[in-house]
């Protein structure tokens, strides 16, 4: 048996941090007038630290009377002194600390490579302070990308943009936002924004970079070729994340045409043939933005796997729009409150996410999940008559987890007049059994009746985490 006794080594580690004589380490932190010399042990520091562990162990130290002299220009010492209780004590309290501090706090972990203490502070900035990274999201953006390891944060940065990015393109700061940023933005499926409104932005964010750009060359009217080139230098880059067939054909000739020279042939020859004769382009081939998503289950990049399923080859053919209608967690989790909030005639989209696993399954449904009206009626099992309702592009799917979309299943509808089966017992119900949400809550894809592909087929029963549905809509 091994028996851990971490509170009596955390005492006895404040007191070396604390009273210790014997450290070899002197770390002068901060500048001008805001500095401070901290006093600790070399062989502690290398074992915390991956950057001390090089600091200290190259021939650049300075040594005086056998002591290590070591400077820290760019920390400050109320950071550092965070820092060096968190080395030697494991300890950390935000109590009193502001937003700022705790933010400098991340930007210093990341330099000095501690990468538990980095994602820690990264997570408490994002649970516990969202509100202030919201009203100072240009400057924690600029810094965030910049950190080796922030990606949580700036993935929770660009959410936030993504759903309300007027405000944010609009604004002045906009224009100085670093070309990667721009990028990441703009790159972005779920960006709520008009395309038309995103180019216009892009070209003030291009003509603004160019260097040394006269007043009175801010009118395209009174540029020549030089300057079409530079600018077509700098945004040579972010041509193709525009989605050009999202713009009217009237924007198209009043805000893309005067900027043709930037846009390289054979994109600017594929949006004009999509204009002229409907042709969708070949060389621009990213699929129209799916604009806000909300769901707990799975990310926007599963979404855009189920999107090509629903259009089977032709990922252009509508811009889609999902609209949340029913979470069991609000809603609560029955067959009572699936079909209050489920019916009707509707194309729509089904998530479960199956407890203690990762798994994933779905279907969509073109018709509706029950009271659709337009049924076929049928006898059950038990002599009764039941209502089926026909779809021939309905589908049911799984995956196995958020993030996985090599191991993905999807089963599409045989027997159309029997897609989607509406019985009082059931939530939803794909194929009689195929898919569907039993009346004791559980999840369960057996297929006996084989209206769907055989690929999903299981004796297991699932318990269920959440479910979320959708309306579909396209535009």
């Amino acid at each position: 048996m091994t028996s851990f006794f971490y509170s009596n080594l955390s005492k006895d580690f404040s007191l070396i941090l604390n009273d210790a004589d014997d450290y070899n380490v002197i770390i002068k932190v901060g500048e001008n007038e805001n500095t401070k010399e901290f006093h600790a042990h070399s062989v502690v520091l290398r074992a915390r630290s991956p950057y001390f562990k090089g600091a200290l162990s190259s021939c650049w130290i300075t040594k005086k009377n056998d002591m290590i002299m070591f400077n820290k220009k760019n920390i400050k010492p109320n950071i550092f002194d965070i820092i060096l209780r968190y080395i030697y004590v494991g300890e950390l309290d935000f109590t009193e600390e502001s937003c700022e501090n705790i933010f400098e706090l991340l930007i210093a972990s990341d330099e000095l490579l501690i990468e538990e203490l980095f994602n820690y502070v990264q997570i408490y900035l994002i649970e516990k302070k969202f509100e202030w990274i919201q009203k100072n999201l240009y400057f924690v953006l600029n810094v965030a990308f910049k950190l080796t390891n922030c990606k949580r944060l700036q993935d929770v940065i660009l959410e936030t943009i993504c759903k309300d990015p007027h405000s944010f393109i609009t604004s002045n700061e906009f224009l100085s936002l670093d070309k990667d940023i721009i990028y990441k933005v703009l790159e972005r499926d779920d960006l709520q924004i008009k395309e038309v409104v995103a180019w216009e932005h892009l070209i003030k964010w291009g003509i603004e970079q160019i260097s040394d750009l006269e007043d009175e060359k801010r009118d395209i009217d009174k540029w020549n070729n030089e300057d079409y080139e530079e600018l077509k230098e700098i945004l040579n880059q972010f041509i193709p994340l525009i989605r050009f067939v999202e713009i009217t054909f009237d924007d198209f000739n009043n805000k893309i045409k005067p900027y043709k020279d930037i846009i390289p042939n054979q994109i600017y020859e594929e949006i004009e043939e999509f204009y002229n004769k409907g042709t969708f382009p070949k060389t621009t081939t990213l699929p129209p933005r799916i604009g806000l998503f909300d769901s707990k289950i799975i990310k926007p990049e599963l979404l855009k796997i189920i999107i090509k399923w629903i259009t089977k080859e032709d990922f252009w053919i509508s811009r889609y729009r999902f609209n949340l209608i029913y979470r069991a967690s609000i809603d609560e989790l029955s067959i009572e409150s699936f079909k209050n909030k489920c019916k009707g005639q509707m194309e729509g989209l089904v998530l479960i996410k199956v407890k203690d696993s990762n798994k994933i399954f779905g279907g969509y449904s073109s018709v509706g999940f029950h009271s659709i009206g337009g049924n076929v009626p049928s006898l059950n099992y038990y002599g009764t008559t039941s209502l089926y309702y026909y779809s021939s592009d309905s589908f049911i799917f799984s995956f196995e987890n958020n993030e996985d979309t090599q191991n993905m299943k999807i089963s599409r509808v045989l027997n159309y007049d029997k897609a989607i089966y509406d019985y009082n017992g059931t939530g939803f119900d794909f194929g009689f059994n195929s898919l569907y949400l039993s009346n004791d809550l559980g999840l369960k894809a057996y297929n006996y009746d084989q209206n769907y592909e055989n690929n999903l087929n299981t004796d297991v029963v699932y318990d269920i985490e959440e479910i979320e549905t959708f309306i579909i809509t396209r535009q």
